[in-house]
């Protein structure tokens, strides 16, 4: 049977992207098959529900090529007995919210320094597990598994951007989390770069040592808001040699930051080219699907219910970053649990969807904004040319038509004066090449900002 469920697996490769199997597929375990019924585990309850929704079918199609007798499928979600891990400072117990001193350990070579690891400054509350997968993470989270594997190997160092409240620093820390609950003797710091230009500036204004000691003994450095450095060149230049060390000695660095470290102003061409020579992935804002995934998981880890009427609402009109969405979220959930009633009570005592959504925006104003974001008219994009550049932006304006404004195929074509397959076969084309062309990933990310800016 085992044999069997290998063969499953190697036919749905084939017929899904990478991506989308390493990310959904990789840890699945048969579990049975009676009764025209295939049943397997999945690793938490985010990955039952994107397979149900998004991959039945090919999963059905796959089941069938390997010769089961299969007319429906069961995925249950595994239920893996909870380890107690072992940070530095702190004995975190799963699920709960106590917590038992342990002895800290200084890293310091210097015994009377102000700078010393006593804690890794890690969120234990953000996982991969409640880290909700979808197309705007996926390349991402695939290279924080990869890392997670192998730390300090391929994706040294990994260079994280995206907009504000896209989920970097959910991301960073938990890479974080699982490296120190897989290797507990690892020295795992995060900071943000601002709490690094503190540490320099302490260090070089009182004359204290330990400094150095403290971010070039480390396993694995992880810092935030990276953009932040711009400016401050001798911070800029220590960081450049903590860096080399940490690097030239296959340690972990993971830096998040809003852009590219080229695009951040009088940042350092030698640090800017050195962070992004491992991997540099993007993170874009959620779509529809996946902002609803998200919101359903944080009720659930909230400990609340909520039903899909109030969800598909939040995601439609609370689509600028996650941290707008969570807000909404929080609101809802406490003004049922305030007066006792349901979430969809509560939002049907809401101001209605036009009045809220004032980032709304007309399938006119897009294009509009897509045109002049590629130095094109409106016209060029309206009309008949096949010129690469027209052409290209013009299936942009399809897929944001189709993603943003959730425009039918039909409703674009009408809108851009092309037929039904044309509209389809170019919404189609960005999708695809949106799982490899960076250029393109960052540019969608650019005109989502400019799209909904006041």
């Amino acid at each position: 049977m085992l044999n069997k469920w290998q063969s499953f697996l190697d036919e749905l490769e084939g017929n899904i992207s990478a991506m989308a199997f390493q990310t959904y597929f990789n840890d699945t375990k048969f579990i049975s098959e009676e009764n025209g019924i295939v049943s397997f585990s999945v690793r938490n309850s985010l990955t039952k529900s994107t397979i149900e929704k998004k991959y039945r079918d090919n999963i059905l199609k796959a089941l069938k090529a390997a010769d089961f007798k299969c007319d429906d499928i069961n995925v249950i979600v595994s239920d893996k007995p909870k380890k107690t891990v072992i940070r530095q400072g702190v004995e975190v117990l799963p699920n709960s919210n106590s917590s038992t001193t342990v002895p800290p350990i200084n890293f310091s070579a210097t015994k009377n320094s102000t700078f010393s690891v006593s804690s890794n400054k890690l969120n234990s509350r953000y996982t991969l597990d409640n880290y909700v997968v979808g197309s705007n993470n996926d390349l991402a989270v695939n290279a924080a598994r990869a890392i997670i594997e192998n730390p300090g190997q391929r994706w040294n160092p990994f260079f994280l951007y995206g907009g504000s409240g896209f989920g970097k620093t959910h991301l960073i820390q938990a890479i974080g989390n699982e490296l120190q609950k897989n290797h507990p003797e690892f020295r795992i710091l995060y900071v943000t770069i601002e709490e690094f230009y503190h540490d320099f500036v302490t260090a070089m204004k009182n004359k204290v040592d330990g400094f150095q000691d403290k971010y070039r003994k480390l396993d694995v450095l992880i810092v935030d808001d990276f953009q932040y450095i711009q400016g401050k060149d001798a911070s800029q230049a220590e960081f450049f040699h903590t860096f080399n060390e940490l690097y030239e000695s296959g340690k972990q660095v993971i830096v998040a930051s809003d852009r590219l470290p080229t695009e951040i102003g009088k940042v350092d061409t030698r640090l800017a080219s050195r962070l992004t020579m491992g991997v540099a992935i993007d993170i874009q804002l959620p779509d529809f699907e996946t902002r609803c995934a998200i919101l359903k998981a944080k009720t659930e880890m909230l400990g609340g219910t909520i039903d899909n009427t109030t969800v598909e609402y939040i995601a439609e009109n609370y689509n600028t970053n996650i941290r707008d969405l969570e807000g909404a979220l929080n609101r809802i959930l406490l003004l049922a649990d305030m007066n006792h009633t349901s979430t969809q009570e509560v939002l049907s005592q809401m101001a209605p969807v036009t009045t809220i959504r004032s980032r709304h925006i007309s399938s006119r104003q897009l294009i509009d904004k897509v045109a002049k974001y590629y130095n094109l008219t409106s016209k060029d994009l309206l009309g008949k040319s096949r010129t690469k550049d027209i052409k290209n932006a013009r299936q942009v304006a399809m897929f944001l038509m189709n993603e943003e404004l959730g425009l039918s195929t039909v409703k674009i074509g009408s809108e851009l004066s092309k037929d039904h397959t044309t509209i389809m076969y170019g919404i189609k084309k960005v999708k695809s090449n949106l799982q490899s062309d960076f250029n393109l990933r960052e540019q969608i990310s650019e005109l989502r900002g400019k799209l909904y800016a006041n």
